[in-house]
């Protein structure tokens, strides 16, 4: 009996409930439409949010647990987890609302459709939480492979064939790089593959270690990989332009958000011996997402490619957080990838509509188009102007703090790069807003002349407003009411005992530096 309790303790379970909650789901979408058929079809959204929100009230219930360490080590359930597995989780449940309808219209297999995507939600689930590097490894590849099948669902479209099989190859290249770093990292520790064990040897092994330092440069291509910063960002354009929209959407936010919680935990636990070196390239790394993402996004034409170099040059700016290294730093970037849920989930809900109604991607065909619709003018245009930063919107809030936490860390030159950058950013924001809302009738696009009158009663369509709503009312109050948010993204980082002590590692190594430069 104290056997079977102690082995119970330490697996610690219940620290996976809301896992366990979305494989039920999964189950439940699998079986259901496998015996109801067409007839269980049209409840299949629904249950799978259902069960995605219950699987986030699980991810409350879990907020400060006393013991957060399940599976013998190989799995952390403290807040911080908590905070990153709910962005995941709430990404997928708002691109859901956004999907029914565009998959429908597709005439492609909408429980197939949801249950890959909660496939992908329980890899980015646990990547989020995973303290061991076997547990690392697969829950990003069952991330990375939904993906790949997300991407190129829509069988009949070339575009979609063909940015799947970029993905496929570039995310399969960057999946070795990563696991070669990995494996590094588990002969240097001499065979050791909790995180916590092997940031131990490694911090007590004396002198620089050459294959430390490669195992760094393989991991972050990796990870830069999956948050898609320069010069690892090639695949991100031409994914999302011929992807289904909705697999974009949760790509942008879910599958991001993912990434970063897996830079928090391996680079600031396994790479504390080199937290200058990895500091250094992700100030690299920073400046090259900012640069490139906003000026290339200026020539775009395409709805979508834009958006998908505002992602390259967004990951820019939240990597400000991570190279600060201080509380407000790592809360800053909790706190920026929560309104970034909305804001950026809202702008592709606006897209999906509008392509569902005209069938363009052109940023020209929205000349004019609140003529027509002054719902999706209104969404597009709150969502578009958040990330661009405009007060006192959600985004505005999320960079002030990301900046001043870069500027408290003495990081004033990359700060300075970003608020250029950033208002770069408003220039093809504002023109897609000043398109839709300044242009007059005469100069409305022919698209837009031919805009054909919504029907809100068509299967799916009900979604997609609540998804339009919901994120245009958070995107608008959040900014407002950003001190409730950053509270709590501050008190996920002040209980996290790993991020805590990277802190205190952070000051250490300032002082000795200005010690050093003082004599």
């Amino acid at each position: 009996m104290d056997f079977s309790s102690n082995i119970a303790s330490q697996l610690n379970a219940g620290l996976i409930w809301p896992e366990g909650i979305v494989v039920i789901t999964l189950l439940v979408i699998l079986v259901g439409d496998l015996i109801g058929g067409r007839s269980f079809s049209r409840y299949l959204p629904y249950v799978t949010i259902a069960g995605l929100l219950i699987s986030v009230i699980a991810l409350v219930i879990n907020w400060n647990s006393l013991d957060p360490v399940a599976f013998l080590g190989a799995f952390t359930g403290d807040n911080l987890s908590i905070i990153f597995r709910a962005i995941v989780a709430l990404s997928t449940a708002v691109t859901i609302l956004m999907s029914v309808r565009y998959v429908e219209q597709t005439g492609t297999s909408l429980a197939e459709f949801i249950a890959i995507m909660l496939t992908a939600t329980l890899g980015g689930m646990f990547l989020s939480g995973a303290s061991e590097l076997v547990m690392v490894f697969i829950s990003l590849e069952m991330l990375s492979i939904s993906s790949y099948l997300m991407t190129g669902y829509m069988k009949r479209d070339p575009r979609s064939n063909e940015a799947a099989l970029k993905y496929l190859l570039i995310g399969a290249s960057s999946s070795a790089i990563f696991l070669y770093g990995v494996s590094l990292l588990y002969g240097l520790s001499g065979g050791e593959t909790n995180l916590n064990a092997i940031a131990a040897e490694l911090n007590n092994s004396t002198g620089e270690s050459l294959g430390l330092a490669i195992a760094l440069v393989f991991v972050i291509a990796g990870i830069a990989f999956k948050i898609s910063a320069v010069p690892f960002h090639q695949w991100t354009p031409d994914v999302y332009e011929g992807s289904p929209t909705p697999v974009v959407a949760f790509l942008s936010v879910g599958s991001k958000a993912a990434g970063f919680a897996l830079a928090i935990r391996l680079l600031v636990s396994v790479f504390s011996a080199v937290s200058v070196e990895w500091h250094f390239i992700f100030t690299a790394l920073a400046i090259l997402s900012m640069v490139l993402g906003n000026v290339v996004a200026l020539a775009q034409t395409s709805m979508k490619r834009m958006l998908a170099y505002s992602s390259i040059a967004q990951a820019g700016f939240v990597m400000i957080g991570l190279i600060a290294g201080n509380t407000a730093g790592y809360s800053s970037m909790v706190f920026y990838l929560l309104i970034y849920l909305f804001m950026n989930l809202g702008a592709f809900a606006g897209v999906i509509l509008f392509s569902l109604r005209t069938g363009s991607d052109k940023i020209s065909d929205y000349s004019g188009l609140y003529q027509k619709d002054p719902l999706l003018t209104l969404v597009l245009s709150i969502c578009l102007l958040s990330l661009g930063g405009i007060p006192p919107l959600a985004g505005f809030f999320g960079k002030i703090y990301l900046f001043w936490a870069g500027w408290q860390a003495g990081l004033y030159g990359l700060v300075l790069l970003a608020l250029v950058t950033s208002v770069i950013s408003l220039y093809y924001y504002i023109r897609v807003v000043k398109m839709m809302v300044v242009k007059e009738p005469q100069e409305m696009s022919e698209v837009v002349q031919n805009y054909p009158e919504i029907n809100w009663t068509l299967p799916g369509m009900r979604p997609l407003q609540v998804g339009l709503v919901l994120s245009l009312v958070i995107t608008s109050l959040a900014g407002i009411l950003s001190n409730p948010l950053f509270t709590l993204a501050n008190n996920s980082v002040s209980s996290s005992e790993l991020l805590q002590s990277s802190i205190i590692l952070n000051e250490q190594v300032s002082l000795r530096n200005i010690d050093g430069a003082n004599r």
